[in-house]
């Protein structure tokens, strides 16, 4: 359609999988199986309801008449009590059983914790690729001397590798956070209109050891541990800004990430990947701009911002519940799980295709490098008889100098030439030379980056190669 808004998240960014997640065809399938648990449950619980009935239900449960809810909603102007119609179209011998008991908010609200966590299930798949894949990098580069920058001004040397643990770290703390919240998340159950389950008193003739089951038979048949032990007719808002929150900070790694390839791209040390026949710029046919990366940033800025709905939503809920969440939660929810997976299709993207310059991170090193080995040399100088006071001084007057010849005069670094000519060091160019080998300064990057992968990473990408069907094929 042509002449209707339609979403760059579902044309441009999401996946066809999370876009099915939130579509209205599993969010009614979904509906219709609730039904059929609620069905069940009562019926295993002592209702008069038969197997054919259920079997009825069942039969129609993937078929859904959404022309025959989309006519009754026009007349009736209620979405649950419209598809409760059209079921019961379809299922005359269960039509008078559907629905029993509950209130709007059981199919409702039980249906956005399920697709919240089919949803986050997917988030999790993704983000343990990017980790896979950045685990790849990590090991490939671990020994590969960088500059290493603090404020973004020179540091001691690290190594690209050990760079990439650093964004793998922080995706570390996002894989945990998604389990936790997986791990937690409850269903809403069957509690009614205030919470009090008072329908079922009704139905059940006040029997509480049956009223008790109903909810974890449901959430037993929907594929929970238990449901929330209160609420009012809704699950706490709470439960979508704690969500909102896992895929928030994913959007923060993300984004860091994303920053940090675009300096090292600046610098032309690491670019992301950049097609054939791409173009960087309409009027400047040599430029090769970092376009995924800052697509990365503006989505991850969109989610960062996205979870002050659901915030906003929970503080302001009244007593047992209001409907003022409603329209926020069909965007809020849906557009926060869209964004954070084109962001996760994005980072593996550009982390399976990123391109390391050696040279050029070689030249960038050593043209600092003199600086970070005055210690070195001022301690081989004390070993050639020097007095360490005064060669401190000096080498900080030669630094100085060699600092301005390098930033006011656009030369080359010449501090090694200016300490070999000085006889206070008594040191050649060839054994100053001997102080600018990178790997003496890099510390235990290597050794860490192999430790972090072994110890850490490689046992969550084993615990997960089955079920997301992952090579972790991670050699250390």
């Amino acid at each position: 359609m042509k002449d209707r808004y339609i979403s760059p998240l579902s044309e441009r960014y999401a996946s066809a999988k999370m876009q099915y997640i939130f579509s209205q065809d599993k969010k009614f399938k979904t509906w219709r199986k609730l039904w059929i648990a609620l069905a069940e449950t009562e019926k295993e619980l002592g209702l008069n309801i038969t197997d054919e009935q259920i079997e009825e239900l069942k039969k129609f449960q993937d078929d859904i008449n959404f022309d025959v809810a989309k006519e009754r909603e026009k007349e009736v102007r209620h979405d649950v009590m419209s598809h409760v119609y059209a079921y019961g179209v379809q299922c005359p011998k269960a039509k008078g059983i559907i629905h029993l008991g509950a209130t709007s908010c059981y199919v409702g609200d039980n249906t956005d914790i399920i697709i919240m966590k089919e949803a986050l299930e997917l988030v999790k798949e993704k983000l343990v690729n990017v980790i896979n894949e950045l685990s790849k990098f990590a090991l490939k580069y671990k020994d590969l001397p960088t500059l290493a920058f603090t404020h973004f001004q020179p540091a001691q040397p690290t190594t690209v590798g050990k760079r990439a643990t650093l964004w793998i770290n922080e995706l570390l703390l996002d894989y945990e956070d998604v389990n936790y919240t997986l791990e937690n998340l409850k269903l809403l159950g069957c509690k009614g209109t205030t919470g009090t389950q008072a329908s079922f008193v009704e139905l059940f003739d006040g029997d509480d050891e049956k009223i008790n089951k109903i909810d974890p038979m449901i959430a037993n048949k929907m594929g929970f541990k238990e449901c929330y032990p209160v609420s009012g007719q809704t699950y706490s808002r709470k439960v979508d800004i704690k969500v909102l929150n896992v895929l928030a900070g994913i959007a923060a790694s993300a984004h860091k990430f994303s920053n940090d390839i675009r300096l090292l791209q600046h610098l032309k040390e690491i670019e992301e990947p950049f097609e054939k026949s791409q173009i960087g710029s309409s009027a400047m046919a040599y430029k090769r701009n970092p376009m995924r990366s800052e697509r990365i940033a503006s989505l991850a800025n969109y989610v960062m911002s996205d979870v002050m709905n659901p915030m906003m939503v929970a503080s302001t809920q009244w007593f047992e519940r209001t409907l003022d969440d409603s329209a926020n939660k069909r965007l809020s929810i849906p557009e926060g799980f869209l964004s954070i997976d084109g962001i996760l299709d994005l980072y593996l993207n550009v982390v399976d295709g990123l391109v390391v310059y050696p040279k050029v991170i070689e030249k960038h090193l050593m043209s600092e490098l003199p600086f970070m080995a005055t210690e070195n040399i001022m301690m081989d100088a004390v070993k050639a008889g020097g007095d360490r006071q005064e060669l401190h001084e000096r080498i900080r007057e030669l630094s100085m100098i060699a600092g301005k010849n390098v930033k006011e005069l656009g030369e080359e670094n010449n501090l090694l030439d200016l300490i070999a000519k000085d006889p206070m060091f008594n040191l050649s160019k060839e054994e100053l030379k001997e102080s600018m080998k990178p790997e003496k300064y890099i510390g235990r990057s290597s050794v860490q980056v192999e430790d972090f992968i072994k110890r850490i990473i490689k046992p969550i990408l084993d615990e997960n190669k089955d079920i997301l069907g992952l090579k972790a094929d991670i050699n250390v």
